[in-house]
Parts: structure tokens; C-alpha cells; sequence
């Protein structure tokens, strides 16, 4: 469904007591006006005349998600265990949820989601929910955290995602040089890509460079690096590239971990600059390239300093890598 549309969740429970339906009532109410989840409850719509097995087969039909709702009641009446003419409500839904799960397993064990509330117990869920051997949501209080692992059922974003996958060393003990190509890019600039460059007379085949496509493009460009605190060192040559349009122009380099900067280099054409860092721990390496108004003089660094507008910057770092 939409990222910007709230799943419809339809809550299933039987009414054990007015006790039990009060705390049904609050429980759906923080979903729906806290959460944001759009709930149906039928206590909300008690003040029409309703055909309510019509009802709740058209609004089970169209929710994106169920939640039964645990009660000794209620499995009782789901499990077959009460006579046929009490609590018929509940025994008509669970008959539709126990289709849904028996015409497809795998969605409806994702869709139907058993609750336990504060003063309940898991073997109040149904037997066909499998309440030991599969998830269950116990909700220890009407709270935001008391709700987390439900919402994150239904959103499908976890209280702890996974993280990246980090490069396979072979199994290797000995720390390993793994390439900033071959780490997770998390952003990055227009201009900025993989490639080879050659650098004050060196080739480097695996090298990030700065080359806008369009001319008129002088912005500066960045990369931004997963490194998810596996790495100690980073190393690179940064520089002019050889055949830049414009070989006299200067290069400013800047290298920032977790938003920290921590080593800035100024290069020209004939003078790139080793970069050596220690990112011990560091999670998010940032290295930004971008040229100054000034270029360098064609007649050495003790002469002025040449204004050239308008160049795109032609910039390079070198095999960069970690270890």
C-alpha cells in the first residue's frame, strides 16, 4: 500500500464483559488517534441500525490487517468450545479469519495479528493462532513503546533493522584493504562516480572521481560511506586529474566522519595529497570535493593566484580504501 496511507486494521474481540469492552475501546482509541491507524471498531458504529454479519464480512474483506484481540470468551467461541447461539459475532468472524488462513497461510499468518492486553493471558489466544509456536503481541501498556511491536508487524519496519552486509573478507583474521567502491554508498552528489584516474603521472583504477557531465556544473560533490564502525584506516591520493580541461585549477578536499571534519587538503596539478586516517569506530565517512574561485599559477605557489569562473572542477581520489 501507500507509504502515505494508514493500513486499516480491523479488531476482532468478543464481548467477555463491560470491563473487557472498555479496554478494547481504549486500546483501539490510542491505535486510531495516537498511532494513526485507521480503525475499525464496532463500538463506533452502534448508533445505526447494522445487518452486522454484512458488516463485518465487507470490513474483514478490506482490511489490511486483523487483530484478534485475546479472551476466554473468545477462544472459547473460536475454538468451537461454545454453545452455537452465544456469542455469535465472534464465532462468525473467526470462522472468516480461519478461512483466511486456510486459503493462504503465509499472508494471513502476516494479516492476522493476536493481542494479549494488560491483565490477560496467552492462553487466552486461539488455538488455530498457534500461541506458543508463533509471534503473539503482548500489550503491556496503552503507550506508544507498549505498541511498538505491534506497529512494527504493521508496518514492517522493525525496532532494529538489519544492517548492511559488510564486505566478505574470505574469512580472513588479519584486517583486509576493502576498496570505498565496494562499500555501501549511502549519498551521493551528482558528478561523482567509479572509475579510473590518473593523478600526477599514477594510475589508479579504482578511484571516485568528480567530473560533472555538464560544463557549467562547478558546484562541489560528496560521497557518503557506510562504514558501520568495522573499520580503523583510511587511505587515498587526492588530486587533479592529468587530462582536466583546465590543469591549473586548485582542488579542496575535506574529509568528515560522523559529522565531525577532521582533515581538510588544498592540491594542484603536480601536487595531489596523501590522505591517511584513522576512522577507528566511525560509521558514516563523508570526503567532499570542490574547487575554490582561485586556480593555481602556472608559474609556481609563489605567484598570484589565477582566477578562472565558471570551470567545472575535474577532481579525483585515488583507490581509496579502508582496512
Amino acid at each position: 500500500m501507500p507509504e502515505h496511507e494508514a493500513p486499516w486494521v480491523f479488531i476482532s474481540y468478543s464481548h467477555d464483559s463491560e470491563e473487557h469492552k472498555a479496554q478494547v475501546r481504549r486500546f483501539a482509541t490510542l491505535l486510531h488517534s495516537r498511532i494513526g491507524l485507521e480503525v475499525i471498531l464496532d463500538q463506533w458504529h452502534d448508533n445505526v441500525r447494522i445487518d452486522w454479519s454484512l458488516w463485518a464480512t465487507r470490513n474483514l474483506k478490506a482490511a489490511d490487517f486483523i487483530i484478534v484481540v485475546a479472551s476466554p470468551l473468545y477462544r472459547a467461541r473460536a475454538d468451537g468450545e461454545a454453545p452455537p447461539d452465544e456469542g455469535r459475532g465472534a464465532q462468525f468472524e473467526t470462522a472468516i479469519i480461519r478461512n483466511k488462513l486456510t486459503k493462504d497461510l503465509e499472508d494471513g499468518t502476516r494479516r492476522v495479528l493476536p493481542v494479549v492486553l494488560p491483565g490477560r493471558s496467552i492462553d487466552d489466544i486461539p488455538e488455530f493462532l498457534n500461541p506458543y509456536s508463533m509471534t503473539r503481541y503482548e500489550i503491556p501498556d496503552f503507550t506508544d513503546a507498549g505498541v511498538a511491536d505491534l506497529l512494527a508487524a504493521i508496518t514492517g519496519r522493525g525496532q532494529h533493522p538489519k544492517p548492511r552486509r559488510g564486505v566478505w573478507r574470505g574469512g580472513a583474521r588479519e584486517p583486509q584493504r576493502v576498496l570505498a567502491g565496494e562499500l555501501p554508498w549511502a549519498c551521493t552528489s551528482p558528478g561523482v562516480r567509479r572509475g579510473t584516474a590518473w593523478i600526477d603521472g599514477l594510475h589508479y583504477e579504482n578511484s571516485i572521481v568528480l567530473r560533472p557531465r555538464t560544463p557549467s556544473a562547478t558546484g562541489p560533490g560528496f560521497i557518503e560511506l557506510d562504514l558501520g564502525g568495522h573499520y580503523q584506516r583510511f587511505t587515498t591520493v587526492a588530486g587533479v586529474l592529468d587530462d582536466a580541461r583546465d590543469p591549473f585549477q586548485v582542488g579542496h578536499f575535506r574529509v568528515v566522519l560522523d559529522g565531525t571534519p577532521r582533515s581538510e587538503h588544498e592540491v594542484a596539478a603536480g601536487k595531489p595529497a596523501k590522505i591517511d586516517l584513522d576512522v577507528t569506530g566511525a560509521r558514516l565517512l563523508r570526503l567532499e570535493m570542490s574547487r575554490p574561485a582561485g586556480t593555481a599559477s602556472p608559474f609556481g605557489s609563489a605567484a598570484v593566484i589565477v582566477t578562472r569562473r565558471g570551470r567545472p572542477p575535474e577532481l579525483a581520489l585515488g583507490d581509496p580504501a579502508v582496512t
